[in-house]
């Protein structure tokens, strides 16, 4: 009623002022519809301050997604015989047929990876893009050997799916991150409909450029760089509140150099997104099995009665230039925190001890002549457990006083555990 009283109103204006009126009332009404469908009610109290740069980064992935796609389903109908006629249409749809069942056989396997979607949730997620990506590059590949469309499309297929198990498995905990309250369905139909909003728009633009023939080559390039970063962009601007293992190390790296636990902003920006989790470079290992930590029973018998009370052993080997953190059979959640931050101070003692200049990327040669051996390791780690003693328990405070959840570990220990009488 109002909103027609207002119409009413503008109407009885002479004509210029009713356009003068007009205009900014019908930009109002535009800008609430827009609203209604991009952003949760309640909007910006009832998501987080990421949620905007994340919504944005992913818009553009989506846009860069959309425009690509129709220069990928181009190839793959002119490669598959549909565009120049040379092949007849059982084949064509057995082809079809066959790449999409490749597909999701990709995607069945992949799914066994499990709770490896919430341990490295960010690692994942642009890994799957990644994959996205190469899935995209390979289809483009069949204009250029159309004789191998089957292979190719397969191949093709069980990427790109696989990276769409990897986006719809992180998707829930990432939106869960932005609401405030009981809102997750609503941020999840609003982030969806970003999505496709700017798949379409990509796809129009798509279509408008691929009337003029441009440069196939120049074209996916530039495309295919523009969504890989806004997709880095997107998974770096996820603020969360559980402490992974990348998290963790941002975590207890900046506190034994400087005394405090990062903000979940720092400590969610400074979180290696390109370290994936397949690639076992960590110079801390958690739950590992006996034989990989020790090289024999006297090294375990000589500090074994320095961890009587705690639940978990800390050792390094100097032959493999690794913290071990061997868990036993009654360690509990707080249990994994305590043996993960106490083999991170015996690392940083290490390291310190060997001047500070070795990086986990050269463990090889990092550790050589200046670290502790088997004979001498006993000074360290002595000395690890009276700094661990005195500050496990601020760091946990002060993480609790950042807002990090640390009931919530996802370091992912190996499954290995001591068994003690």
């Amino acid at each position: 009623m109002v909103g027609g009283g207002i119409m009413l109103l503008i109407m009885s204006l002479p004509e210029g002022r009713r356009m003068a009126r007009f205009v900014p009332f019908a930009c109002k009404r535009l800008k609430l519809l827009l609203r209604s469908y991009v952003v949760p009610e309640g909007f910006p109290d009832s998501v987080t301050p990421s949620y905007v740069p994340y919504m944005t980064w992913r818009a553009l992935k989506h846009f860069f997604g959309g425009a690509m796609g129709v220069f990928t389903t181009q190839t793959l109908l002119s490669s598959v015989g549909v565009a120049r006629n040379k092949a007849t249409p059982g084949a064509i749809a057995i082809n079809w047929i066959l790449k999409d069942g490749a597909g999701r056989v990709g995607k069945m396997i992949f799914a066994r990876q499990g709770k490896k979607f919430d341990y490295d949730l960010k690692q994942l997620r642009f890994a799957g893009d990644l994959l996205m990506e190469l899935g995209a590059g390979v289809e483009l590949a069949t204009a250029a050997a159309p004789h191998l469309f089957l292979p190719l499309a397969c191949a093709a297929n069980v990427a790109k799916n696989v990276g769409a198990v990897t986006s719809t498995s992180t998707r829930t905990p990432i939106y869960k991150a932005f609401a405030k309250g009981e809102n997750i369905g609503d941020v999840t139909a609003k982030g969806e409909c970003v999505g496709n909003i700017a798949d379409l728009l990509g796809t129009g633009l798509s279509i408008t450029i691929s009337k003029r023939n441009p440069s196939l080559v120049a074209t996916f390039g530039l495309l295919s760089c523009g969504y890989v970063f806004s997709s880095y962009q997107e998974v770096r601007s996820v603020v969360l509140h559980t402490l992974n293992r990348a998290r963790f190390n941002v975590a207890v790296e900046s506190f034994l150099k400087t005394g405090r636990v990062p903000s979940l902003q720092k400590g969610n920006l400074n979180e290696r997104i390109l370290s994936f989790p397949w690639l076992k470079e960590s110079p801390v290992v958690l739950g590992p099995r006996f034989k990989d930590a020790f090289q024999d029973a006297g090294s375990y018998l000589a500090i074994e009665p320095m961890f009587d009370r705690e639940k978990y052993i800390v050792t390094y080997n100097h032959t493999k230039g690794k913290v071990y953190a061997l868990l036993k059979d009654q360690a509990k959640s707080d249990d994994i925190l305590k043996a993960a931050f106490h083999a991170h101070v015996l690392l940083h003692f290490i390291r310190s001890s060997s001047g500070g200049k070795n990086s986990s990327r050269k463990q090889g040669d990092a550790f050589s002549n200046s670290v502790p051996t088997t004979t001498n390791l006993e000074a360290p780690i002595a000395a690890s457990c009276k700094m661990v003693s005195a500050s496990y328990e601020i760091f946990k405070s002060q993480a609790s006083e950042q807002g990090w959840v640390m009931a919530e570990s996802l370091l992912n220990p190996g499954r290995a555990r001591l068994c003690h009488r």
